[in-house]
């Protein structure tokens, strides 16, 4: 009987990731997504804190732990970059970058099962020139420059006005963009909050 390349890579990782975490949980967990073409990874949210002293909205420190629902990585290794979304229930998500946050909004219940972009309250990005969280919706995007992000492929710096995002293209090429622009679907569900 001939087996495929790709039945028995599936195998051999459902066989060590069961062997060695001592567990058929995450054997079963692969074989379920295996069938969908998904990556069988999972970041859990960060819930709200009311003892942060934080509004519900406001943009949140960065967790050393938290991991990017879309490509797992960890945002505070490459805090430049860092994006956050917060839902209306309170749990925020964050992402290694913009370009990871626009990828999840398309989507939502692919990465987050049970997730709709309806219920986002706010999402912040880093502004690339002083590292403060900005409003998605209120910065200034680059596509298109020389600047590669932190899963070192092009990415969408993001700056609090159009004056830092020329600065920058005079330097590192690209074009400026807008949120409405890059994400048309996503433009008017929340209102932008004030910087924080």
């Amino acid at each position: 009987m001939a087996i495929s390349r790709r039945s028995l890579l599936t195998w051999l990782g459902s066989a060590a990731s069961a062997s060695l975490l001592g567990s058929a949980a995450p054997r079963a967990e692969h074989e379920a997504h295996a069938g969908m073409g998904e990556v069988c990874f999972q970041a859990p949210p960060t819930p709200y804190d009311p003892a942060s002293g934080l509004g519900p909205a406001a943009a949140r420190p960065l967790p050393e732990r938290a991991r990017c629902p879309v490509c797992g990585m960890f945002p505070a290794r490459a805090p430049a970059w860092a994006a956050q979304l917060i839902y209306v229930d309170g749990d925020a998500y964050f992402f290694d970058s913009p370009d990871s946050l626009l990828r999840y909004l398309q989507a939502p219940a692919r990465y987050t099962p049970g997730r709709q972009a309806g219920e986002v309250l706010a999402a912040y990005v880093r502004d690339m020139a002083s590292g403060a969280w900005l409003a998605a919706q209120a910065a200034i995007y680059v596509q298109g420059s020389a600047l590669l992000g932190p899963m070192r492929t092009p990415n969408l710096p993001a700056f609090a006005d159009a004056a830092a995002a020329r600065r920058f293209i005079a330097e590192r090429r690209g074009e400026m963009q807008t949120w409405a622009r890059l994400c048309p679907q996503q433009s008017g569900i929340w209102r932008p909050q004030a910087r924080t």
